[in-house]
């Protein structure tokens, strides 16, 4: 049993982190929406974010109001900048709504990007 909690657990971070692939360049989701997408809450999203997502864009991944933690901020201000993703007044992140990605078509494309998953 504990060999099937552990399979159900690698195919969650990898809906997550395929979810997180399909991004647009230029364009940020929440952990929220993604949590609504693979159908697990913000909280399991960030923590698998902290512990999987270093090798996919992690930084087009923002709380609900469009940041992210402040020791992340200048290596995303380089990379958002890079993308046209343009900082709030205050500098601690984007609005969200100004750069949200197409949800609707991010759940399309991560529905193919995961169609060969279990679960």
């Amino acid at each position: 049993m504990s060999g099937q909690t552990a399979r159900v657990d690698d195919v969650v971070v990898e809906r997550v982190l395929r979810a997180v692939e399909q991004v647009p360049r230029g364009r940020v989701v929440s952990y929220g929406d993604l949590a609504a997408l693979v159908g697990i809450g913000p909280r399991q999203v960030g923590t698998i974010m902290r512990l999987y997502g270093s090798n996919v864009t992690w930084w087009r991944v923002t709380n609900a109001s469009g940041a992210l933690p402040t020791a992340l901020m200048d290596e995303v201000r380089e990379r958002w900048a890079a993308e046209g993703i343009l900082l709030r007044r205050d500098g601690r992140g984007c609005r969200i709504v100004d750069h949200r990605a197409d949800l609707s078509r991010l759940s399309a494309d991560w529905e193919r990007a995961t169609a060969d998953l279990a679960g």
